[in-house]
């Protein structure tokens, strides 16, 4: 299951830092365009993450999965599609949206799934152990996707790009087929009002917290570029910077797994929020590359239990039958970050420059800090 994420998830990795830069550089569509572009995934995911738990509850998680892998492998063929030299940028513009969009569908379906399935393997005492093993798989294959993304696309151009994007969700797709089953729960389909109810502090804190790395996925390429931070040597790329966000996020991690389920999901939130704020600060006023992979390192470890450690507290209110509803909504509190931020971030930019990706990031982690305080102990549901 661990490889079912991190194989899958290249498909939406290696795009996160190409794509921006062969709309911007390459078709010359604004920061703007980019930023919705970007973002439009990350709305579809979100607007879907209720009605894929739903469909883990009544049809099965692994049914969920295989069906998200697959329309994951049609959105790469429509990026293939949309790389093709008969189109004007326009229409290779219209055909990348639709792409967003069908892989906005495949990740709400296979991430929601395969979260919902490793809980109900392992019992919801697990839950924080779980997501932080899925945490590894998802952000380590965003470090190496990242990297691998960037050097397709400079060295062979999108195509590339787009089928790397292709063949990894066949690969999982492989893995999720052969992998044994849980069976749905079904019971009562709470709605999503009900749900959101019960979830939405713990979700907030995931939302701010999230900004920082939805602010690096849309345009720390473009910020390097625009800080002339440009050539041949890896240093001087965004590559090595998005490397260490997920080094840093992989390495806590596995060093520190166990503390949402023993400590709870307040106090070790508080202590990453703190660290993820010193590292936007840092990205905010480098003075140079070494400063801002500093400052990239620094939020991935402080960024890396943020999603456990309000997972726990999230899925703690919530009864078994209804646990893929729980996990789809409070995923998608991650997907809103995703798909406001980028369209947001490229606005800011349009009026204050590009120091206004880290600004924003630093005073988001701000605000979920404040907030973490209020989420008050809650009693597990079941052993």
């Amino acid at each position: 299951m661990f490889f079912i994420v991190f194989i899958s998830m290249q498909s939406i990795a290696v795009t996160l830092p190409a794509l921006p830069i062969e709309l911007n550089q390459v078709l010359g569509f604004s920061d703007w365009v980019v930023g919705i572009t970007m973002g439009i995934q990350a709305l579809v995911t979100v607007a879907l993450r209720h009605r894929a738990g739903s469909y883990c509850d009544t049809r099965g998680s692994k049914e969920a999965v295989c069906l998200g892998l697959w329309i994951s492998v049609v959105s790469s063929l429509v990026y293939l599609l949309a790389a093709a030299p008969m189109w004007t940028r326009e229409v290779m513009l219209a055909w990348i949206i639709v792409s967003r969009v069908l892989l906005g569908i495949g990740e709400a379906l296979f991430i929601t799934g395969v979260m919902s399935w490793g809980i109900s393997r392992l019992g919801v005492r697990k839950t924080g152990k779980v997501m932080t093993w899925q945490g590894i798989a998802l952000y380590s294959s965003m470090g190496l996707g990242a990297s691998l993304g960037l050097f397709l696309q400079k060295h062979y151009g999108f195509v590339s790009v787009a089928i790397v994007s292709l063949v990894a969700p066949l690969i999982a797709l492989a893995i999720a087929t052969s992998t044994q089953r849980v069976a749905a729960l079904g019971g009562h389909r709470a709605s999503f009002l009900e749900v959101i109810n019960l979830i939405w502090k713990p979700g907030m804190v995931l939302t701010l917290a999230s900004v920082p790395f939805a602010t690096m996925s849309a345009f720390l390429s473009l910020y390097y570029e625009n800080r002339g931070w440009t050539g041949d040597t890896v240093t001087l790329t965004a590559g090595p910077a998005m490397a260490g966000f997920g080094t840093g996020y992989v390495l806590v991690r596995l060093l520190f797994a166990h503390l949402p389920d023993k400590f709870g999901g307040v106090a070790v939130a508080v202590g990453s929020l703190v660290i993820e704020a010193i590292g936007q600060v840092m990205l905010w006023w480098s003075p140079d590359p070494l400063v801002a992979f500093i400052g990239a390192t620094l939020t991935g470890i402080g960024f890396s239990l943020i999603f456990p450690s309000m997972g726990v507290e999230a899925t703690r209110r919530i009864r078994s039958e209804q646990r893929g509803q729980a996990v789809g909504n409070f995923i998608a509190f991650f997907d809103i970050s995703l798909g406001v931020t980028a369209p947001t971030v490229g606005i800011a930019i349009s009026y204050l420059g590009y120091g206004a990706c880290f600004s924003l990031g630093s005073f988001a982690v701000i605000l979920a800090l404040a907030l973490v305080p209020t989420i008050t102990a809650t009693k597990v549901v079941e052993a």
